[in-house]
């Protein structure tokens, strides 16, 4: 009596099926959870090559050949965004916005946005309070905290997005392009070193 109803169910569970893992296999295929860097590449990120004067200049090879992995990666910004709140940037820095430290968010960046200058102010440090995290950090974890930092200071919204977090949100998320959101609204109050305000 009932097993003609059985029996039609049976193509649209196995659609159902089919579909799931199919839905699973483009989630994989799409960003592939590589959870260690390989020990050469990791050994290469640190050369980086800085223009004279220390800001800007050029990342190694592979970081390219990587396809920039540290900028684009879900789980490098999460990562980073873990290691902003592990080694207490939000000290200095709060949620980007500056504290004792320089904002992300106002359009002055002292050494520049490209994430060189950013690895080389997080492992070298910066005069005027910026401490090294060289002998605190990995080569790598200085690379994902550097890509979050970016983040939080990006004029362009991005693919990629850190975790959320479950602390009061005072700006827009990373991925949403928060400087560029907040850099419209008006400009912060400008940090002493920085000069006027653009």
């Amino acid at each position: 009596m009932f097993g003609g109803i059985r029996d039609a169910k049976w193509p649209y569970l196995a659609a159902l099926l089919l579909l799931a893992a199919g839905g699973a296999l483009l989630g994989w295929m799409r960003q592939p959870r590589e959870l260690r860097t390989d020990p050469p590449v990791t050994a290469d990120l640190d050369r980086i090559r800085l223009m004279s004067n220390g800001i800007s200049g050029a990342p190694p090879e592979s970081y390219f050949a990587e396809g920039k992995p540290y900028e684009s990666d879900a789980y490098n910004l999460s990562q980073g965004q873990r290691l902003y709140a592990w080694f207490g940037c939000s000290a200095c820095h709060g949620d980007g916005r500056g504290n004792t430290g320089p904002s992300f968010l106002d359009g002055w960046w002292l050494y520049g946005p490209e994430m060189v200058s950013i690895v080389a102010s997080i492992r070298d440090g910066r005069p005027h309070g910026m401490l090294a995290f060289r002998d605190r950090m990995t080569i790598e974890q200085i690379w994902q905290l550097a890509g979050y930092v970016q983040t939080i200071g990006a004029y362009s919204a991005k693919v990629a997005a850190t975790g959320r977090r479950d602390d009061r949100q005072m700006r827009p998320a990373e991925n949403r392009a928060p400087a560029k959101i907040l850099f419209n609204e008006g400009p912060v109050g400008a940090h002493p070193d920085q000069g006027p305000s653009p």
